[in-house]
C-alpha cells in the first residue's frame, strides 16, 4: 500500500471522479443494482446529499480519486434515524490493495462519531470480496433476501450485514 493514500471528505470537485467510478460499477457489475449510469445532474444531487451528516469519504492516491465510501439514510421514517447504510466503490485498478478496508474502517468510525447507532450493508450475496471486507471490519451476516433484484438477466440475492457502532 502506498504511503501517499489520503482519506478525506468528499467535495463538489470530486463529482466527476466519483461518478466515473460508480458508473463503471453500474455498467460492469452487480455491486449496485442501478442499471442506468448516473448523469452529471443526478450525481451532483447525490454529492450534495453527502456533504452533510450523511458523509462520503474519498480515497485519493497520487492525487487521483480511486474510491469512495458513503453512508446514507437506511429508511425515511424517523424511527430509523440512528441507522445508516453504507456503500463503497473502488476503481478496479486499486482493488485488492487494502484501500477498501481503510475506507470502510474510517467510514464506520466517522459514523459512530456522528452519533449513529448501527450500519447496514446490502451486498449481492455472491460478492464474496465485499462480504469479506465487511466481515473484517466487524459486520455480521444477519440475513439473506432471495431473488430480491434482477440485473444482467439473472436474479440477485442480497446478503444483509450489520455492525453496531
Amino acid at each position: 500500500m502506498a504511503d501517499d493514500l489520503i482519506l478525506r471528505p468528499l467535495t463538489r470537485a470530486d463529482a466527476e471522479s466519483t461518478r466515473r467510478i460508480y458508473n463503471h460499477a453500474v455498467l460492469t457489475s452487480t455491486a449496485t443494482l442501478d442499471i442506468e449510469p448516473r448523469t452529471p445532474t443526478d450525481h451532483a444531487r447525490w454529492v450534495e446529499d453527502h456533504l452533510g451528516i450523511y458523509v462520503c469519504l474519498v480515497a485519493e492516491l497520487n492525487g487521483a480519486v480511486v474510491g469512495f465510501a458513503s453512508i446514507s439514510p437506511y429508511r425515511p421514517r424517523a424511527g430509523y434515524a440512528s441507522t445508516v447504510e453504507d456503500s463503497i466503490y473502488l476503481d478496479p485498478s486499486v482493488q485488492g490493495r487494502g484501500i477498501g478496508t481503510r475506507l470502510l474502517r474510517s467510514l464506520v468510525e466517522t459514523a459512530a462519531e456522528l452519533g449513529f447507532h448501527t450500519c447496514i450493508a446490502h451486498i449481492v450475496a455472491d460478492h464474496h470480496v465485499s462480504r469479506s471486507l465487511h466481515a473484517n471490519v466487524g459486520f455480521e451476516l444477519v440475513g439473506v433476501q432471495r431473488e430480491i433484484g434482477r440485473k444482467f438477466s439473472r436474479w440477485i440475492d442480497l446478503a444483509i450485514m450489520q455492525r453496531l457502532l
